[in-house]
């Protein structure tokens, strides 16, 4: 039997030593943490799990008490002082991977989740997204639901009985929403020649951003596009509205818009909430490299920070500094490696400080990781054009490898090559 209490009231449900999981994104439920940062001792001792998502989650959670911990999968601009503090445990993992850790070994206590108010048949819905939340609130030992009447129910958004919740608070929250990148030049030349490797009857996964931006607004003259992603946004909206995007050729899913989260700007958010193509999936379905590798023509759209010319990427690592984490990057890169006619694409801009630094770099720093193996890399996409690697003998990936690299960096990246090349070879 679900209790109805008021915000100020769950505070006093939290202990000392309790692991408590907070929904993340667009299904963070902003009223229950308020009440939480408005009386900091309820936190001394406990540790939060967050999946925080870039440009949505803004809250720290390891600031509500000196005593307050975090445990996470995924470094975000907003931790960092807490990270730098030794609050933050943090654990390196595949997306995929996430959903088995949150679904089995890591210890939850308490769930705190956002929902939407229940039907005629007491079913509630989550909102924009599922993500991880529906095994979180499965074996949860106490959950707390926020009731957001401000939440819509989308109608391929799987709903929970609000018998599932031992407590839940009323809230009319704002929704979240994502700040959309504007389109510059550059990232306007990267998206074209992403687009050059996009097909009619494509299946397509993207971040956010504005190179994914770029690349979708240089879609609109392909044909039958699928989607298949962890996030979806503005752009998969305007292609769908233009009929870019119907899903005809899918292999699996035909027909719908298969994502974990919407997130974006208002207009999005209420095409999302009465959008009958959207089918809402949790983490072990999106990021399955297994299921991706059954659509095919799959094309993976991701990021990168530095690749270096071997193939290696680091999306996670700045100057020896996590900033971010694996995210689901490599998951959808290995997808597409094994989807029949799939590609990965691995698309960021030729430099960066103001173009100091070259992206392509002769080999991934000692103090940086590599998010993805060489083995994973299909295509890399700058400004300056694409490069093939997969099925390339050494010399001539990293040959098209420097090809795409800002001009004044070339040379010296030829020369570091050609070092390097010598200790592999032994010569």
């Amino acid at each position: 039997m679900t209790e109805w209490i008021e915000a100020h009231e769950v505070p006093a449900l939290l202990r000392p030593g309790m692991h408590v999981f907070v929904g993340g994104s667009v299904m963070e439920p902003l009223a229950l943490l308020a009440a939480l940062k408005d009386a900091p001792e309820a936190s001394r001792g406990v540790t939060y799990i967050t999946n925080p998502v870039p440009g949505l989650s803004r809250i720290d959670y390891a600031t509500f008490h000196p005593e307050a911990r975090l445990i996470t999968n995924f470094i975000s601009e907003r931790m960092n002082a807490s990270f730098a503090a030794g609050k933050v445990d943090f654990i390196p993992m595949q997306y995929h991977q996430r959903h088995f850790f949150v679904s089995g070994p890591l210890q939850i206590d308490v769930a705190l989740v956002q929902y939407g108010p229940p039907d005629s048949d007491g079913m509630c819905s989550p909102g924009y997204g599922i993500d991880f939340v529906p095994a979180v609130v499965d074996r949860a030992k106490l959950v707390i639901a926020e009731i957001n009447h401000a939440l819509p129910a989308p109608p391929g958004l799987p709903k929970t009985h609000i018998s599932k919740f031992h407590y839940a608070v009323k809230s009319n929250t704002e929704l979240q929403l994502l700040r959309i990148v504007p389109i510059d030049d550059v990232a306007r030349q990267i998206g074209a020649h992403v687009a050059s490797l996009v097909r009619d009857g494509d299946c397509i996964e993207m971040g956010v951003g504005a190179i994914p931006n770029a690349a979708l607004d240089a879609l609109k003259d392909r044909n039958d596009l699928g989607v298949h992603s962890g996030l979806i946004s503005d752009g998969v909206m305007h292609l769908a509205n233009a009929g870019v995007i119907t899903g005809r050729m899918k292999t699996i899913d035909r027909g719908k818009i298969v994502t974990g989260i919407v997130a974006g700007s208002n207009a999005v958010m209420q095409w999302a909430g009465t959008c009958p193509d959207i089918s809402y999936k949790t983490v072990d379905y999106t990021h399955d490299v297994a299921l991706l590798g059954r659509i095919d023509n799959f094309v993976a759209i991701n990021g990168a920070v530095e690749v270096d010319l071997l193939g290696q990427l680091n999306s996670e690592m700045v100057g020896g500094k996590q900033i971010s984490g694996t995210g689901g990057s490599v998951d959808f890169m290995r997808g597409a490696l094994r989807s029949k006619g799939g590609r990965g694409i691995v698309a960021f801009t030729a430099t960066a400080a103001g173009g100091r630094l070259s992206r392509i770099v002769p080999a991934i720093s000692a103090d940086a990781v590599v998010t993805a193996l060489r083995t994973d890399a299909d295509y890399f996409v700058t400004e300056y054009g694409v490069a093939k690697v997969r099925g390339q003998p050494l010399r001539a990936a990293a040959e098209a490898l420097i090809a795409i690299a800002a001009p004044q960096f070339r040379d010296g990246l030829r020369d570091a090559w050609k070092e390097r090349l010598k200790r592999i070879t032994g010569a």
